[in-house]
């Protein structure tokens, strides 16, 4: 099982509707327990990518 990347720091920047902390939007948080390790991989992958993603 994929475990989840929270970091416990959980605020959702309006703009973007992504969190600081783990950078998923709420839909993946929300979902995260019920998605499948392929769909949990894909969501990590892409999360270096959101990191780079200008203010």
């Amino acid at each position: 099982m994929i475990e989840s990347p929270c970091i416990k720091v959980c605020v959702i920047e309006p703009a973007s509707g992504i969190c600081t902390g783990c950078l998923r939007s709420l839909d993946e948080i929300a979902a995260w327990s019920r998605l499948s390790d392929d769909a949990r991989r894909r969501i990590m992958a892409d999360l270096p990518r959101r990191r780079k993603q200008p203010d």
